[in-house]
C-alpha cells in the first residue's frame, strides 16, 4: 500500500508539473504566434471594411530604403477609385496647434438685408462646446495641422473608396476670412495621401484680385512645387495625355473673355501646349454659365453645391441636359453629390436651403441621379465642410448646455463612409458596362 501511495503521489506531482508548464507556455505566446486577434471584436459591433485592421496595417509606415519587414496586415487595403473625388478643407485650427481656434469659431454671417439680419443671432461661436456646425466631429474641433488627424482622414477617405482628395487651396500668404494661410500644409497632405494610395487635386478658391493673370501664376506655382509628387493627381485624357486637373471655384466671378486669355489656344498668355497645360473645370451655377464656360476655353464643369434645387447646376433634374450640352461640345461634366445640407450654424437665416439627410436617402438619391448621366467623374461635397453640414466624415452625438447637435443615429459614425464605398463599387461596375 505504501508503494502504491508513493506511485500515486509521483503521478500527481508529474501531472501538476505538466499543467503548470503548459499554462506558462501559453502565457508567453506573442501576437506572431497566431493568437493576437482571437479575442478583439468578440461581442463588439465590428465596423465595415475592417477599419481597425486597416488602421493597424498602416500605422507604422516604413521610411524609404528601410530594411525592416513591414508588420503583417490583418486585412488587405481596400481599393480606391480615382473617378471619385471629394472636396477637402484644411482650414481648421485649435489651441494646441495654432494657439487658437480657426473656423470652429466661425462668424455668424449677417443677412444682406439689415431688417432680416436684425432678427438673427450675431457674433462668433465659442469652441469646444459651441462650434460653427450643426454636427459634431468624432475627432472633436481638430486642427488640420495635427498629423494624427491627417492620418485618420486618409484612413476614412480610403475606407470610403475615394481616390482623389480635392484640396481647397489659397496662394501662399492668403486665406479665407475665418482662417489662416495653409499652403505650408500641402506637402504633409501629399505625403499622407500617398501612404493610402490617394491622389490630391487642387480646388482654387477666390481671393482678392484673382484673375486670369494671377491664376496663371497659381498654376505655375502648384505644378512647379508639387507636380512631381507621387500623390499629385493627373487625369488621363482621351488623347492619352496625363494632365493635372484643377477645379476653379466661383469661376463666374471673372469674365469669360479674361479666362479665354489663359485657356484657349490663341490666348495672350495661354497655358495650352505648355508645361503648365492642365484640365480646367469651372463652376456651373446659372444656366447661362454653360456658354460662358465653353467660350472661356474650360475643359469641363462641376456643380459643387449639395443643396438640390439651390442653383440650376445643383438641381438633379437638370443634369441630363447639362451632360448633353457637355457631350456635344467636348466638355467634361462632373456632377457634385452631397449627403445633405444645413448651414444655419453660420447663416442662421438660410433655413430654406436646408436638405435633410433622411438617414442616407438624400445621399443615395443624389448618387443615383449622378450615375444616370454616365459621368466620367463624380465629385462629393464634401469630406469635411462642417459649416454647411455636407461632411461624410465621422460625426458623433453631442449635447451641451446650449446645443443639441445633429448626428447619424440610428446609424454608426462611419455610416456615410460605408454608403460612399458601396456606391463607389457600384459606379465602377457601371462604368465597365458603359465602356462595353
Amino acid at each position: 500500500m505504501a508503494r502504491l501511495r508513493r506511485r500515486a503521489g509521483v503521478a500527481l506531482f508529474l501531472f501538476t508539473l505538466f499543467v503548470f508548464g503548459t499554462m506558462m507556455g501559453l502565457r508567453t505566446l506573442k501576437p506572431a504566434d497566431g493568437f493576437s486577434d482571437l479575442a478583439p471584436g468578440l461581442g463588439l459591433d465590428l465596423a465595415p471594411f475592417a477599419e481597425r485592421g486597416e488602421r493597424r496595417a498602416v500605422s507604422q509606415p516604413q521610411p524609404a530604403g528601410s530594411s525592416a519587414a513591414p508588420a503583417p496586415a490583418l486585412a488587405p487595403a481596400p481599393a480606391v477609385f480615382q473617378a471619385l473625388h471629394a472636396f477637402y478643407y484644411a482650414w481648421y485650427g485649435n489651441p494646441r496647434f495654432e494657439g487658437k481656434y480657426l473656423h470652429w469659431d466661425h462668424l455668424m454671417v449677417p443677412h444682406w438685408d439689415p431688417k432680416i439680419s436684425a432678427s438673427y443671432p450675431k457674433g462668433r461661436h465659442r469652441p469646444p462646446e459651441d462650434i460653427g456646425s450643426s454636427f459634431y466631429p468624432a475627432l472633436g474641433p481638430y486642427s488640420s495641422r495635427d498629423p494624427a488627424v491627417l492620418e485618420e482622414h486618409m484612413d476614412q477617405l480610403r475606407a470610403a473608396a475615394i481616390g482623389v482628395l480635392v484640396l481647397s487651396w489659397y496662394p501662399p500668404g492668403l486665406a479665407d476670412d475665418n482662417g489662416e494661410p495653409s499652403d505650408s500644409l500641402v506637402p504633409f497632405i501629399l505625403d499622407a495621401a500617398h501612404r493610402y494610395a490617394i491622389k490630391v487635386a487642387f480646388h482654387i478658391q477666390p481671393y482678392k484680385g484673382r484673375d486670369d493673370h494671377t491664376v496663371h501664376e497659381n498654376i505655375k506655382y502648384i505644378i512647379d512645387k508639387y507636380g512631381s509628387h507621387a500623390a499629385f493627381y493627373k487625369y488621363k485624357t482621351s488623347t492619352g495625355r496625363s494632365l493635372p486637373l484643377f477645379y476653379i471655384y466661383d469661376s463666374y466671378l471673372t469674365p469669360p473673355e479674361s479666362w479665354a486669355n489663359l485657356f484657349t489656344q490663341s490666348g495672350s498668355h495661354s497655358l495650352r501646349n505648355t508645361p503648365y497645360d492642365a484640365v480646367f473645370i469651372a463652376l456651373l451655377v446659372e444656366e447661362g454659365h454653360k456658354h460662358d464656360i465653353l467660350s472661356a476655353g474650360y475643359d469641363g464643369m462641376y456643380t459643387y453645391f449639395a443643396s438640390n434645387g439651390f442653383s440650376f447646376g445643383s438641381s438633379h433634374q437638370n443634369w441630363k441636359a447639362i451632360k448633353a450640352f457637355c457631350d456635344s461640345n467636348n466638355l467634361m461634366f462632373i456632377p457634385s453629390v452631397g449627403p445633405g445640407y444645413i448651414d444655419t450654424s453660420i447663416r442662421p437665416w438660410n433655413n430654406h436651403n436646408t436638405r435633410n439627410r433622411v438617414n442616407g436617402k438624400y445621399y443615395e438619391t443624389a448618387l443615383q441621379a449622378a450615375l444616370m448621366v454616365r459621368p466620367e467623374i463624380v465629385s462629393i461635397t464634401s469630406f469635411n465642410e462642417w459649416h454647411e453640414g455636407t461632411q461624410i466624415e465621422k460625426a458623433v452625438p453631442k449635447k451641451t448646455l446650449t446645443h443639441l447637435y445633429l448626428d447619424y443615429l440610428p446609424h454608426q459614425p462611419h455610416m456615410y463612409l460605408e454608403l460612399t464605398r458601396r456606391w463607389a463599387e457600384h459606379f465602377s461596375k457601371e462604368k465597365e458596362q458603359w465602356l462595353m
